[in-house]
């Protein structure tokens, strides 16, 4: 295991924030004693808006419309108020805000169709860490449970005193307060949820309890639920250039280019010249997948708030959770493109639909030695997320001081495992009308790859480890003091401040293949059959019946049998020094606003307009291969560091006109940043050998810039009725993209058995900000009408829509020039609600639709799309009495499934079922 002397780091971070605290007690001792005689607030206003959607959607908008800039909320001020399976889920309603799906359940949030990692998250007001295992900031929201949540706010044009300023947006998620209530309250909630592939069903429990005495107030809430959901899927079918055959030389090689000539009419002129075998195209991988997962998802908040007047207050807020993950996949695959093969016979070929590309796609192909695998995986994730974090609050008659300081941090471990049965023979593999299939051929030696045990041998049980830590320190001063000058009435008031913020994040790997029952043993290569393993049909590996993406049915090795066996006494996946990372940032900023008041005419006119100056600094470490005097290689024995810093003025304006009493123009403009993920500015080197590339970090990785402006027309119905439109104009500076920046040469290529594949050429990759600018402009529509404005029998009844339109230059790199979007870019997303609400009963019908989007650029060369997904979900609640609520709820009522296709969708890469979510639920309230 590598260990990084981080203890001294961690132990000054550790007294730093025990300063902080002490600070703001000192703050807060200070103003109970200022404010001692100041009289009682008497008019707390309990925002009491349990189990009633509508009066839900009156508070937000009410809430967007005190707001200066451009936001929207959604409140939930008691526990179990978001009927979804997790945070995220809760967000899609929201304008402008979709969710990414895997395997049935909403993760990552992108805000206007932007990608996910664009978004800026922060709870209680401190940047929340995360321990993603892509590297990136973006936050994955599958590991808070929504029930703990007080209040979330998206944030789309930043002010200057805001911690960063997501280009796409920032979410402000809010935890509950004891103060947040007038007195005493109890939430108590459970439900029973069923999958419809699975045919389990799930628990899931929730509480609140709060209550406040004198000055002095406490808060607890807790949630735990387990979903257990199946998802069969027809994937992994991608573009396969063809110099996978023509570069390896030999009978390979020589064959590949007779039958392409022969049969596709095709004739290769330079084996390697890529801009010409690049474009022709045949299919890689078919694999039919069931996975069946189960998570264990709790959290807790707890908070502890002395508020002695209506002129101070302070808070001590606390938020643990934790998300276990166990995924078990049974994949059978085959590997068209493996090591031995080569084509055999062509049956067919499309030279027409992407042939503005100038590629050729082999349609139906027989090959001479196609890789079967019988791949049983496991996947085990554990996930741990903390935060702590002081406010306080303490205002005079024109002034208030502000403070906070806190602790955001977590840690994930992820053990992987892998047992792979391989069979090499001709077959067949052929695209299908919704993803590909693999068939015996017309070679004797062919088999049926779904019922052969007999002809799979062991080539290993491979396992990685990987563990994650972030953590994240903030502090925050600032003061506001309010005006009343004759010679300048517009001035109300000005604000300046500062923050500090550092945080670090930590990444240890490792891989071992077992291929034998004892350190270093192969006995069981080439040796072992998996028919000489106890098999199990996919209906019983999994629960809920038979594969319901095709008609086959196939067995395999339990992943239970599979540890229990192949892993032998005492073994441990190591950690290796070159995949190791931590990177270290540190920033620190100053900003400064003013608040102007005034009538231009007869409108009032308010304005917010501020600077900010950030100050950052890097620092990446990691361990570097270096070679012995024998010809082998090494590491070094201590981390090597790499830095990098920039700094930055970002100022901002934001200004609302109240043309009429119920209609508001508002505008805003900034220019804010968004910094590179962690992973990007990581000083190492990652191998991808399939792909023949090397991927490297980059520490001196600036952010991406966004020079932005946004103007909007609002109508404001009676009943919480809202009508709005606006236009947002984003001109971005330095994206950052993987960009080839080298070539290593003559890299030795092995295979999972030992045998050397082949010597190759191996590309490096980097990210870098690329030079120019690019825009994303766009509208965003929103409706939120109580039809018993218009007509009185329809009352109760109501609708709240929102439509977002994303016009880009952001467009992804293809080495063939293709055009295409942005990763994670989507064009078009709407939400639909249609909601009915009297005293006793509730119904709600949400249709939520994010349209296409790139998901990945296959060899740097074919977009991967992932096609338009929409999802219908319903809840129906009935309160028994006051303090009794029963609720039924559907998730995906309409059993959309998850597809996606490469270039063009005559080439579908996946069709996934998740299936239905039924659940039915308890809620009392006191």
């Amino acid at each position: 295991m590598i260990e990084l002397n981080t203890k001294g780091r961690r132990a000054r971070h550790t007294a730093w924030l025990m300063t902080s605290c002490a600070a703001v007690g000192l703050f807060a001792a200070t103003g109970a004693h200022a404010q001692a005689a100041a009289p009682q607030d008497a008019s707390i206003e309990e925002i009491v808006v349990t189990g009633s959607y509508r009066r839900s959607l009156q508070k937000a908008v009410d809430m967007k419309r005190e707001t200066t800039g451009f936001s929207d909320s959604i409140v939930a001020t008691d526990v179990a108020n978001f009927p979804e399976q997790n945070l995220a889920e809760a967000l899609q309603r929201m304008p402008g805000v979709t969710i990414e799906r895997n395997k049935g359940l909403g993760g990552r949030v992108s805000v206007r169709g932007l990608p996910s990692e664009y978004t800026f998250v922060s709870i209680n007001n401190l940047g929340t860490a995360t321990a993603s295992s892509g590297g990136g900031r973006d936050v994955e929201f599958d590991i808070f449970a929504s029930e703990v949540i007080q209040q979330v706010t998206v944030q789309k044009s930043p002010r200057a005193s805001d911690e960063e300023g997501g280009i796409a947006g920032s979410v402000f998620i809010s935890t509950a307060r004891p103060f947040d209530y007038s007195g005493r309250k109890l939430v108590a909630s459970a439900e029973g949820a069923y999958n419809s592939i699975s045919k389990k069903s799930d628990p899931k429990v929730s509480f609140l309890a709060s209550d406040t005495w004198g000055d002095w107030g406490g808060l607890v809430s807790f949630s735990a639920a387990r979903r257990t959901n199946r998802t069969d899927s027809n994937s992994g079918i991608n573009f396969r250039p063809a110099f996978r055959f023509l570069e390896a030389g030999g009978t390979r090689a020589s064959q590949a280019v007779s039958v392409l000539a022969r049969d596709a009419g095709v004739v290769v002129t330079d084996v390697r010249n890529r801009d010409q075998t690049g474009r022709i195209i045949f299919q890689d991988k078919v694999g039919d997948r069931a996975y069946l997962n189960t998570q264990d998802q709790w959290g807790g908040t707890a908070s502890l708030q002395y508020k002695p007047s209506a002129n101070f207050d302070i808070a001590f807020d606390a938020m643990v959770g934790g998300f276990d993950n166990t995924e078990d996949e049974y994949d059978a695959a085959a590997y068209s493109a493996s090591s031995r093969s080569t084509f055999e016979t062509i049956h067919s070929y499309d030279k027409e639909t992407l042939s503005e590309y100038g590629i050729v796609v082999l349609r139906d192909v027989s090959y001479t030695a196609t890789q079967h695998e019988m791949l049983s995986k496991e996947r085990i994730s554990k996930t741990d997320y903390a935060q702590f974090g002081t406010e306080f609050n303490w205002r005079g008659d024109s002034w208030t001081l502000h403070g906070l300081a806190g602790y955001s941090g977590a840690e994930k471990t992820i053990d992987f495992s892998n047992l792979k049965h391989v069979a090499y023979a001709p077959s067949r593999t052929r695209w299908t009308e919704k993803g590909g299939e693999t068939v015996k051929s017309a070679n004797p030696a062919s088999i049926d790859m779904y019922n052969s045990p007999a002809s799979y041998l062991f080539e290993a049980y491979e396992t990685n480890v990987e563990k994650i830590k972030d953590d994240k320190y903030a502090a925050q001063l600032d003061f506001t003091k309010e005006f009343s000058l004759s010679f300048f009435p517009a001035l109300k008031a000005v604000q300046v401040g500062a923050r500090y913020t550092d945080r670090s994040k930590e990444r240890q790997y490792g891989a071992l293949n077992i291929q034998g029952p004892s350190a270093g043993s192969s006995a069981w290569l080439n040796t072992r059959k998996m028919s000489d393993s106890p098999l199990t049909p996919i209906d019983q590996l999994v629960p809920g019946g038979k594969y319901s993406i095709r008609d086959i049915t196939w067995s395999q090795i339990s992943n239970e049998y599979a540890r229990e066996t192949f892993r032998y006494a005492g073994f441990s996946t190591p950690f290796t020094p070159g995949d190791y990372y931590e990177v270290s940032e540190e920033v620190k900023s100053l900003y400064a606003m003013a608040d102007l008041g005034f009538d231009v005419g007869p409108v009032p006119v308010a304005i917010n307009g501020g600077v900010r100056y950030v100050d950052t600094s890097v620092t990446s470490s990691g361990y570097h291969q270096i070679q012995t005097p024998t010809g082998g290689t090494t590491y070094t024995p201590e981390p090597v560091s790499s830095d990098g810093s920039y700094n930055k003025l970002l100022p901002s304006v934001n200004f609302t006109a109240e043309l009429t009493d119920s209609i508001v123009l508002r505008g805003a403009a900034s220019k804010t940043l968004m910094r590179p993920g962690l992973t990007d500015l990581a000083y190492k080197r990652t191998a991808s050998w399939n792909s023949f590339r090397f991927t490297d970090g980059n520490p001196n990785l600036k952010p991406i810039f966004a020079e932005q402006w946004e103007i909007g027309l609002e109508k404001y119905l009676p009943e919480g009725g809202l009508l709005a439109v606006s236009y947002f104009n984003k001109k971005l500076e330095g994206v950052i993209r993987q960009a080839l920046t080298g070539t290593v040469p003559n890299v030795t290529k092995y295979n999972a058995n030992g045998t050397i594949d082949g010597v190759y050429d191996f590309d490096v990759y980097q990210p870098i900000n690329v030079a120019g600018t690019s825009k994303a402009t766009g509208f965003e529509m929103v409706a939120i009408v109580p039809f018993g404005l218009f007509w009185e029998p329809a009352k109760g009844f109501g609708i709240n829509a929102n439509y977002t339109i994303l016009d880009s230059s952001l467009n992804g790199a293809s080495l063939l020039n293709v055009p295409m979007s942005l990763p994670g870019l989507a064009d078009k997303a709407y939400n639909v609600t249609l909601f009915y609400e009297n005293a006793k009963f509730q119904a709600r019908v949400s249709y939520n639709h994010k349209g296409k989007y790139v998901e990945s650029i296959g060899y740097e060369m074919y977009p991967v799309w992932r096609s338009g997904y929409g999802q219908a979900d319903i809840s129906v609640s009935y309160n028994i009495n006051d303090n009794v609520q029963v609720s039924l709820e559907g998730i995906n009522v309409t059993d959309a499934r998850t597809k996606g296709y490469t270039m063009d969708p005559s080439f579908p890469v996946m069709d996934e079922k998740s299936g239905r979510r039924f659940s039915l639920g308890l809620r009392l309230n006191f």
